[in-house]
């Protein structure tokens, strides 16, 4: 077995869920690009494997629900034996509802680039290899493509990073949930091995450096 620091998800999932059967590939009806409603707005995220980004999400302030997920292809109802592949044009995603009123999507995307994930590397993150890993933003409105822009612009600016953003900046076409046994991933299985040396250190960045955004 390799290193723990290299134990990939793909490599958990094969062992772990192989034997799973197949209800769990029962077709998923996809969101078409969510409007905001009321007082709440819809956010799409890809920073790699989804369980961390979504168990990020789920500790900021204001925001109201994460689905773990697919965006980016255009096949119907993708699996995440499809998407794993890395052929289908998905990348693993999170649809973050939140309240604007009690956090701006700025204050997501600060969540987004400097906890989440890491925007510097190229289809991958962490262990995980793969289209599939890419960073990205999925906007739903020309506000969110004209904020998500500017963050990054300024990011470059400040040299926040000691090598380029590769974040795609993209419309959301449509956002498939995924398979239950991976939504809320983290919470269910705090001590499995990937979670805990690659996504609880997130939950500690986040409580850390944003401490106003922080819930528990």
């Amino acid at each position: 077995m390799r290193a723990l620091k290299r134990f990939s998800r793909p490599l958990f999932m094969a062992v772990v869920f192989g034997a799973i059967v197949s209800a769990q590939s029962i077709a998923r009806l996809a969101h078409a690009a969510p409007a905001s409603a009321g007082n709440q707005q819809t956010a799409v995220f890809s920073g790699g494997c989804f369980w961390g980004v979504d168990a990020v999400f789920k500790h900021v302030k204001g925001v109201m629900k994460v689905v773990s997920g697919y965006a980016g292809g255009s096949m119907p109802n993708p699996t995440y034996e499809m998407v794993s592949t890395g052929a289908t044009g998905y990348a693993e995603s999170v649809e973050v509802t939140y309240d604007p009123a009690k956090v701006s999507y700025q204050q997501l995307l600060k969540v987004f680039f400097l906890v989440a994930h890491d925007p510097t590397e190229l289809n991958r993150q962490g262990p995980d290899e793969g289209t599939q890993y890419r960073s990205a933003i999925f906007y739903t409105n020309p506000e969110q493509e004209r904020e998500a822009r500017k963050y990054i612009s300024d990011l470059e600016r400040r040299k926040a990073f000691s090598s380029p953003i590769v974040t795609q900046v993209l419309p959301l076409k449509q956002f498939y949930p995924a398979e239950q046994y991976h939504q809320n991933f983290l919470e269910r299985h705090p001590d499995n091995p990937y979670i805990v040396y690659n996504d609880l250190p997130k939950l500690e960045h986040l409580r850390t450096s944003c401490p106003d955004l922080y819930k528990q």
